[in-house]
């Protein structure tokens, strides 16, 4: 990775986007191993983690995940999810958490050198130019190893690092390693599938 340990970072994860990109290159994320691997290569100042909570139902199957990631180290972003009809009379959710990310981004990257998004959604890109204005680096982490890309194009050519999820994998890969009683109390929860919709593909 293009790191350098005098350099003041911050993490910034689209967590349902990163969740469908470890999902379509078949592996799950071990938070821990995350936070390590970029505290270990540079000034980790923070990790955030943006998500959307469907927060009327009486369990919500990604509050463990939510909860563990709040408890050891990551700062966590939230919001309710919205339902709304499509054009079809479908009931759907969506939980849009881009202004969030863009303006903790903003805000923050004064104070940083290095700013790594975890997302392949194009709509970034022009918070990734307006963060490079304040001479502050970008990485983008997504993958090109799908079909089709998880990245948008436009993204991945404003960013001044791109680097694929899946070459990663081996430093942030869950292992299921130690007997299951020590696993459930170490590891963190795993995402879920019923994550909200955003209003958007994934890598539109």
């Amino acid at each position: 990775m293009h790191f350098y340990h005098s350099e003041k970072t911050a993490l910034f994860i689209d967590g349902a986007n990163l969740y469908q990109t470890a999902r379509a290159l078949g592996f799950d994320i071990d938070y821990r191993r995350l936070l390590e691997l970029f505290a270990n290569e540079s000034r980790l100042v923070r990790a955030f983690y943006y998500t959307a909570l469907v927060e009327d139902q009486e369990y919500s199957p990604i509050r463990p995940l939510v909860d563990w990631l709040d408890y050891n180290g990551y700062t966590m972003v939230t919001k309710p999810t919205k339902e709304f009809t499509d054009s079809s009379g479908r009931r759907k959710t969506k939980g849009n958490m881009d202004i969030e990310l863009a303006i903790d981004m903003l805000e923050i990257s004064n104070y940083l050198d290095h700013v790594v998004l975890f997302s392949g959604d194009g709509d970034f890109r022009r918070l990734i130019e307006a963060v490079q204005r304040k001479a502050v680096r970008t990485t983008i982490i997504s993958t090109i190893r799908t079909s089709p890309p998880m990245i948008a194009d436009e993204l991945r050519r404003a960013a001044d690092t791109f680097i694929d999820l899946e070459t990663l994998r081996q430093d942030i890969e869950r292992i299921h390693t130690s007997p299951p009683d020590e696993r459930r109390r170490n590891r963190p929860p795993r995402d879920m599938d019923d994550l909200p919709d955003d209003d958007e593909d994934y890598n539109r």
